[in-house]
């Protein structure tokens, strides 16, 4: 007799709720589900994947005890959201992930109440966590706060400040310690789950409460009971650190164990004040390229479920790897070069060079504001570093980018990928704000490549200006122009005039430098590759003005505080009465989609800038004809 193939679980899923309707041997098997559907969905969109796979269970073990969304629930950054996604509504919106108007691949609030709070950047969940759980207290509300983390996002500082108030606050607040860098010995994985289910049942509590209390009159034996504790608890888990910080920790256990998970879950959630689980899970999990690459899986681009493949990908260079082919060069030609990066080595482009100079190479983990304090020490002593960051995460470190190194002088090079918008990845990734609060400190030098060769060019000279610079480079490749293979660069501060034209100029900073020369070539204007946003190249600037009619300043990044405001103020300085149009991104966080669409979105693609222009030159020739008109009347008609 056929046996009955066994229910699809995942499609009964419409929310939490159905989730706690499910008897508990039955979850295994969703997580088995819910597994495949996130492989199939992400192959088909692209996005982060390693993570997510890594805490099916953990997600599932979360949504089945905790009373989700009354009890908050915050993600840290927010990469291995997709399974919470899932079960929480959203499963059949997962074929519009990090697409024009479909699901962000973040945690955002404005997308589902089960998103509690908006993340994007590393080692934020705590501090949000407990303040959820100060407001609470304070509302008179009853209701769990828990914070996922992982060990990557706790070694933040921001996460030990938050670790630090809340140890002392006595509130209810769980923080969950995803460690998907550590694996458990087999052989001892089972007795540390049991043991944490026992640490966090009632008796154990019960005894450990009590026994504070019963002996608190009797120093001897209260100090042997309590190092006892310790020492039990220390030999089967590195938990000493958060218990001193106040928190009572569990763990660690097996991440991928739904009883283990449910049971100590279901106790935690019992217990009163701060506690944390140490979760032991395999990013990748369940998907075998994923675990044997995990790296390579975190963000994915659609690929081939069957050979885990990434579909063919057009184009040349990126901006990454020119400045992960400048470094290697740069050096071997110079001793002193140090290399920085907070946790970004794949992303920033320094995997060769970690490779080749592992001595002088250093990933400090998602500590950004560390990353550039260090590099000012060691420009201290002479040497000379050069920090590799996103644009995103450099202003998580805009004091020390002040105080430790502008206001020092010190010479520090900054290689600012991902600037501009960023597509999929949306507002938490775009680097739209970099020119505007860079440009506003004293000392650094601002400089915007407009193609592969120049990136190449002006990286070395920021190396070799004896002081801060910042080069801000797109995400992707460039227009296509080869780079040098030599180490050259160009004059400090001096534009580029590309075209000579009729009555408009463009005034065109970095990566709008291509789409202006190519409405220039139709309308017949002028085209100024600035290069540098500080020091602006004023002499040429004010050389060209009296050959054209209306200025255009066009830069990918925000229009307030940016290179289009640099040119303003110049023409202010000087007492400069000129129309200026100053293209830019708007005064808004431009949500995901493709970075083509994002950029016809803000108005600078091709057909954005032209547009722009022809309106303002029609409105320049109407304005000049009414003025026309008032000063010489018109003939008498015969």
């Amino acid at each position: 007799m056929p046996q009955t193939p066994p229910p699809d679980l995942l499609t009964r899923i419409d929310s939490p709720a159905d989730l706690r309707r499910l008897e508990k041997s039955q979850l295994p098997a969703l997580a088995q589900e819910l597994r495949t559907f996130l492989i199939d969905s992400v192959a088909a969109t692209g996005g982060h994947l390693a993570p997510g796979l890594g805490v099916v269970e953990l997600t599932i073990a979360l949504h089945y005890i905790f009373n989700t969304p009354e009890d908050r629930l915050i993600w840290d950054v927010g990469h291995q959201a997709y399974p919470h996604k899932i079960l929480t509504g959203r499963r059949h919106q997962m074929h519009t992930l990090r697409q024009r108007g479909g699901l962000s691949g973040f945690p955002k609030r404005h997308e589902s109440p089960y998103d509690t709070f908006g993340t994007g950047h590393a080692s934020t969940s705590i501090s949000a966590a407990l303040g959820m759980a100060v407001a609470a207290r304070a509302k008179g509300e009853e209701r769990q706060v828990v914070a996922v983390i992982g060990d990557a996002s706790m070694g933040g500082g921001m996460a030990f400040e938050a670790m630090n108030q809340a140890g002392a606050l006595d509130l209810d607040l769980l923080v969950i310690l995803n460690d998907n860098d550590w694996a458990i010995s087999p052989s001892v994985g089972g007795f540390r789950n049991h043991l944490a289910k026992l640490l966090s049942g009632d008796f154990y509590q019960w005894v450990r409460e009590g026994g504070k209390s019963a002996l608190s009159g009797m120093p001897q034996l209260s100090d042997f009971v309590s190092r006892w504790e310790e020492h039990l608890k220390g030999m089967v888990m590195p938990g000493t650190l958060f218990e001193e910080l106040g928190f009572n920790s569990i763990g660690p256990i097996d991440g991928h164990d739904l009883d283990t998970l449910t049971v100590t879950l279901h106790n935690m959630r019992q217990m009163r004040g701060p506690r944390l689980l140490h979760v032991v899970t395999q990013k990748g999990k369940g998907y075998e390229p994923a675990e044997g690459s995990p790296s390579a899986y975190h963000g994915v681009t659609p690929f081939n479920t069957r050979t885990g493949r990434s579909q063919a990908q057009g184009g040349g260079l990126s901006y990454t790897q020119i400045f992960g082919d400048w470094i290697c060069d740069a050096a071997a030609a110079d001793a002193r070069l140090i290399a920085i990066t907070p946790a970004m080595c794949e992303g920033s482009g320094l995997v060769r060079y970690a490779n080749q100079f592992p001595e002088r190479y250093f990933d400090v983990g998602i500590a950004e504001e560390h990353a550039l304090t260090f590099a000012a020490g060691l420009a201290c002593e002479g040497l000379k570093p050069v920090v590799a960051i996103y644009s995103t995460f450099l202003q998580r470190a805009y004091d020390q980018l002040i105080h430790d190194i502008a206001l020092q002088q010190l010479d520090v090079t900054f290689a600012v990928d991902r600037a501009g918008l960023v597509g999929a990845d949306g507002a938490t990734h775009a680097g739209i704000l970099d020119l505007g609060y860079c440009r506003a400190i004293p000392n650094i030098v601002v400089i915007a490549p407009a193609d592969e060769r120049e990136c190449r060019q002006l990286l070395h000279t920021a190396y070799l200006h004896p002081g801060p610079a910042i080069v801000r480079y797109p995400r992707g490749c460039g227009p296509g122009t080869q780079p040098l293979a030599e180490l050259e660069t160009l004059p400090l501060g001096k534009a580029e005039l590309r075209r000579q034209g009729q009555r408009v100029l463009f005034l065109a900073f970095g990566s709008m430098v291509t789409p202006c020369q190519q409405v220039a070539a139709e309308m017949d204007a002028g085209v100024v590759n600035m290069r540098f946003v500080k020091p602006l190249d004023e002499q040429l600037i004010l050389q060209l003005l009296p050959h054209y009619q209306l200025l255009v300043t066009v830069e990918e990044s925000q229009i307030q505080g940016g290179a289009g405001s640099a040119v303003a103020e110049l023409l202010a300085a000087h007492g400069i009465v000129k129309p200026l149009l100053q293209l830019g991104l708007p005064d808004r966080f431009i949500d995901h989609a493709s970075q083509a669409e994002q950029l016809h979105e803000c108005g600078l693609d091709h057909a954005g800038i032209r547009a722009a222009v022809l309106k303002a030159s029609l409105s320049l020739t109407g304005r000049a004809a009414m003025m026309l008109a008032a000063i010489i009347p018109p003939k008498e008609a015969p």
